[in-house]
């Protein structure tokens, strides 16, 4: 089976997926536009910052699992793999203390005006009164909007730096905010008028896209500080230069607006023209302690996908509505007994959209029993049940559960 490695990877990783019995292409210069033509005969594919378009995936005769080497899995075109029947899975959580500290890195360079100072003494300048006059941070409210993996680690650095946290997520709910010693904003314009420095954690999704614009800016005091470590585009990029120039918005960002593609290239955005604003260059889970746990988990993935058949942190399976039918057999584990289960379901159009068959230990020689949970789109009729359950010497017990909401 082959893998295709299209980024950067240490050499002892690339030997832990030859280890797995694979063959092993590595080939870290290719492009998005050079991707498809790659891509015939490849079973895996691992990438890091690649693009994986809808054309790169057409262009794949064999492929089964895409694995995106960080926390997000925007660079993939998600829809086109799952059309495909094509695994895609991330490693999330692995870059959450570079990117963490990376975070603080900038809010104290905005603070101190870091840059500023270096640039100064490198052109032999002393300017001590320029400089000396920064606010600190301790005691300083925190917002962080989005409290996932990262944002937790965000909050974490922030009380060693004295600050309070309050935090804002869809999935942040009062118990676990006091659990996390963290306060919890109902909305991000709440968060937004409560905080001194705000930091952004944000996935990348529909729902996220430009979630942050004119109104949220609008309820930030003057002078705030701004930090974004997540994607641009959660961003109103027209909307935070405007808080910049009207309000003297502060900002921190390693993902600025126009990025290149690619390692190196050339970027012109208004907003990093702005003397209060520091930028970095999209290095926020570029350590080598990171690259090094992500790469990690890129081979466990693929391990469990061939050893196992399980495909950890897949990001693109569907998940069963709240509510519905399972049904349970017991049968005799023998070659067809499933097949003609299914076979009656089919008959009856009940579609299966889970399933799971554990096979009973037994005595050498003999018959074992087997048990098959299937989760189940429809009601079968009670005919197709009747069905199932007549062959008495394959089929020990069917029971059709309702699954609650």
């Amino acid at each position: 089976m082959r893998l295709l490695v299209a980024d950067k990877f240490s050499q002892a990783h690339l030997d832990s997926f030859r280890a797995l019995g694979l063959t092993v292409e590595y080939k870290p210069e290719l492009s998005a536009t050079d991707l498809p033509k790659a891509l015939a005969g490849v079973a895996i594919l691992v990438v890091r910052s690649t693009q994986v378009t809808a054309d790169a995936i057409a262009a794949a005769d064999a492929l089964t699992l895409i694995v995106r080497a960080g926390a997000g899995v925007n660079t993939i075109d998600r829809a086109a793999a799952s059309r495909r029947g094509i695994f895609v899975a991330n490693c999330p959580g692995k870059n959450s203390v570079a990117v963490a500290e990376l975070a603080f890195g900038l809010l104290l360079a905005v603070d101190r005006r870091i840059p500023d100072q270096v640039a100064e003494l490198r052109a032999g300048k002393w300017n001590k009164k320029e400089f000396g006059n920064a606010d600190g941070v301790y005691g300083k409210t925190l917002g962080v909007v989005g409290y996932g993996s990262i944002g937790r680690e965000v909050a974490r650095r922030a009380r060693g730096f004295g600050m309070p946290v309050v935090a804002w997520s869809r999935s942040l709910d009062a118990a676990r905010a006091k659990a996390e010693d963290v306060e919890r904003a109902a909305t991000p314009l709440e968060l937004a008028r409560r905080s001194d420095v705000v930091s952004v954690h944000l996935a990348l999704t529909s729902e996220t896209r430009g979630i942050l614009g004119d109104s949220f800016f609008g309820e930030l005091k003057p002078g705030a500080i701004f930090l974004n470590t997540a994607r641009a585009e959660v961003i109103d990029a027209a909307a935070l230069e405007r808080a910049v120039r009207e309000k003297g918005l502060r900002v921190g960002t390693d993902v600025p607006p126009g990025e290149p593609d690619g390692g190196t290239g050339t970027i012109s955005s208004p907003l990093l023209a702005a003397p209060t604003v520091y930028g970095t260059h999209h290095v926020g889970a570029s350590t080598r302690q990171a690259e090094g746990a992500i790469a990690d988990e890129a081979v466990r993935i693929v391990k469990s996908f061939l050893t196992v058949g399980e495909v950890p942190n897949c990001v693109n399976l569907s998940r069963p509505a709240p509510g519905g039918w399972q049904l349970i057999l017991r049968h005799v584990d023998r070659v067809g007994v499933l097949a003609n289960v299914l076979g009656s379901l089919r008959r009856h159009a009940i579609n299966v959209q889970q399933m799971e068959n554990q096979i009973f230990d037994g005595q050498k020689g003999e018959e074992h029993a087997a048990c098959c949970t299937m989760r189940l789109a429809s009601a079968p009729p009670p005919e197709c049940l009747q069905e199932i359950r007549s062959r008495a010497d394959e089929v020990l017990h069917a029971e059709l559960l309702t699954v609650g909401a």
